[in-house]
């Protein structure tokens, strides 16, 4: 919001949240009932039908914006701006389709009042001709004195300056005003659509040729990675007074006097407000390679609807933990069409791009979703990527390679260990995370618990976790009787003694796997506190119980460009296996933590505390109760 908000800051629909969609409701109805209720042989009014779709077609090309913005500056390759984009600023651009919301009821609002718009043909070379002529010169001419206007410290601080709180931009950036901004934009892009009405030379073509050209020149020019090809300006000079670059208005954003002009910066080369560096940045940004990161996390899918919280898909979504929305299966045909394209594309992709003091971090995925893990058909595919994942890591001088949830599974690779045995020279450590995990769970506990309930599948963990309780004198009470032996086979003599079946269910500490049903956690007492030391969080049956998050931490301030959950967990968390490899680099440990190796628990969690990282209280867990 701007720092002194003005009359008609906040949009009318504000108060009605996520059904603020249901103000194109009436307007939709009635172009429908009108195709419902047309006379056989009657003319079909193309332009009134496809004002909807053409709204849906614009928050796709926005959306398409996003996604490719935030993959490439998380590869880094043309990126302009390395400061970082945080939550705050996700949060004040949630509301980007605001302005399509805008002018959909404009648009049918002036269907409604203006006889001319109907039955418009689909193309008129007159009317784009028009079109062309009234953007580059009246449009344009107004838009930069508007924009200077806007950056008089009285408008400035009432409006635009909620705008230029975003010192990098993604291409959302470039429509998020306040309301009466917008009023005063609309109005100047609709010079030439009004005119091409009244003058009988507008069609489909130049109305939605137009505003589509409006949307790509903003997504593009607040997308912050240099896109345009020297050769388009060399082949024809004269095109950089028409056209301009990303890194031309990320000036605008960093300098905030200079680079005022729209799209064409022909109207900043006459009136002397050019930034001198404009040129300089955008060499610069054409030929900057990203940098290779010290450490990678490979993650993968989980479910079908994951991809939309991907920082890659839906930033609203993204900037939240996973939760399954009703909604999402109104979105069918695009979870579809997303799972037919993870399944035919056969490479890791670069998620996100972190920072964490000196080192460089990214994020991989494997496009596998979590089910497909437990398809033994699918099981060599999957070892095979993430087997390129770690020899492409092991190329490009990456010091860390940590593997996230099932891509550490003991069936499917022994927690990494099949990599090390096939490939002993690799140089880039892997880590599974083990160590972490096992020392956030304990430390998860409540001091003075004596005993503890172990349930679900067993693990590397797991057996970790048994034996470090029972070697404190904590009673272990395994939950199912195969567990029990199978953990007992694993334990020392005198270990041994403090694991026992379980025959009452009286503790309240539930240490919980995959695996845990609905039966087993109805067996546990009113108030039990479940903490999870699996990589999944166990299913909420239980509204009478607490859930403690997977095995994570909150991270400290240096950890910087955060915008997105990780998973189900919730801001500024990360889990135990993400953060044990940022731990090894920082700790420049030279081993492998893959297989049955085991770092020391405490030194791995005194290393997680000294490097600024905070254990989540059980005040979380019982704000997170079912």
């Amino acid at each position: 919001m701007a720092s002194k908000p003005g009359i008609l800051t906040e949009w009318p629909w504000t108060w009605l949240g996520n059904f603020k969609y249901v103000v194109l409701a009436p307007f939709v109805g009635r172009s429908i009932q009108s195709l419902l209720n047309r006379e056989d042989g009657s003319k079909i009014d193309i332009g009134y039908l496809i004002i909807f779709p053409f709204l849906l077609f614009r928050m796709l090309h926005n959306q398409i914006w996003i996604s490719l913005s935030r993959y490439r500056t998380a590869k880094g390759d043309n990126r302009i701006l390395d400061k970082t984009i945080e939550f705050d600023q996700v949060d004040r651009e949630r509301n980007w389709d605001d302005q399509i919301l805008l002018n959909g009821l404009l648009f049918y609002y002036g269907y409604m009042k203006l006889e001319q718009s109907h039955y418009l043909p689909i193309w008129r070379s007159d009317g784009i001709i028009l079109t062309t002529l009234l953007h580059i010169g009246p449009v344009e001419f107004l838009y930069y004195w508007l924009h200077r206007a806007l950056h008089h410290h009285f408008l400035y601080s009432r409006y635009h300056s909620h705008h230029h709180s975003s010192i990098v931009t993604e291409p959302i950036t470039s429509v998020i005003h306040p309301f009466a901004e917008h009023i005063a934009y609309f109005l100047l892009f609709s010079i030439p659509l009004l005119t091409t009405v009244l003058t009988k030379t507008a069609s489909i073509v130049s109305f939605g040729g137009y505003i589509t050209y409006i949307d790509f020149m903003n997504n593009m020019g607040h997308c912050n990675f240099e896109i345009i090809p020297k050769w388009m300006f060399s082949t024809f000079p004269p095109l950089k007074y028409l056209m301009y670059t990303p890194s031309y208005h990320s000036l605008h954003h960093t300098q905030f006097r200079t680079n005022y002009s729209l799209f064409m910066p022909i109207y900043d080369y006459i009136y002397g407000t050019l930034d001198k560096s404009s040129d300089t940045l955008y060499e610069k940004s054409l030929e900057r390679q990203g940098k290779s990161p010290d450490v990678v996390h490979l993650t993968h899918l989980t479910t079908p609807e994951s991809i939309y919280h991907l920082r890659l898909g839906f930033a609203s979504f993204a900037s939240e933990p996973y939760t399954s929305k009703w909604y999402f299966w109104l979105m069918w045909p695009i979870t579809l069409w997303s799972m037919m394209v993870t399944w035919i594309y056969g490479h890791t992709f670069t998620v996100e791009r972190n920072v964490f003091k000196n080192l460089n971090l990214q994020t991989w995925a494997i496009p596998k979703y979590r089910v497909q893990y437990f398809m033994q058909w699918q099981r060599e595919t999957i070892n095979n990527l993430i087997e390129e994942a770690i020899m492409e890591a092991d190329k490009k001088g990456i010091k860390v390679l940590s593997l996230g949830l099932l891509n550490q599974d003991e069936k499917l690779n022994n927690n990494g260990e099949v990599y090390i045995r096939r490939h002993p020279q690799i140089k880039v450590k892997l880590v599974d995370g083990s160590s972490l995990a096992v020392a956030v769970v304990l430390n998860s506990i409540p001091k003075g618990t004596t005993q503890v309930v172990l349930g679900g599948q067993l693990s590397k963990v797991a057996n970790a976790i048994a034996l470090a309780l029972c070697q404190g004198g904590v009673k272990v009470m395994a939950l199912r009787e195969e567990e029990y032996k199978k953990l007992k086979s694993n334990l020392t003599t005198e270990a041994a003694i403090n694991l026992l079946p379980s025959k009452t269910y009286n503790s309240k500490i539930w240490l919980v796997g995959d695996g845990l049903n609905e039966d087993e956690q109805l067996k546990a007492p009113k108030g039990t506190l479940f903490i999870p030391f699996s990589q999944f969080p166990p299913r909420k049956t239980r509204k009478d119980c607490f859930y403690f998050h997977t095995p994570a931490m909150i991270t400290p301030k240096h950890f910087e460009n955060v915008d997105s959950c990780e998973n189900w967990l919730p801001r500024r968390v990360m889990s135990a296996w993400r953060m044990a490899g940022i731990l090894h680099a920082l700790e420049d440990w030279q081993e492998h933590e893959c297989g049955n190796m085991m770092f020391d628990i405490e030194k791995v969690w005194k290393a997680s505390l000294v490097h600024g990282f905070q254990p989540i209280s059980v005040v979380s867990a019982s704000e997170s109760k079912a």
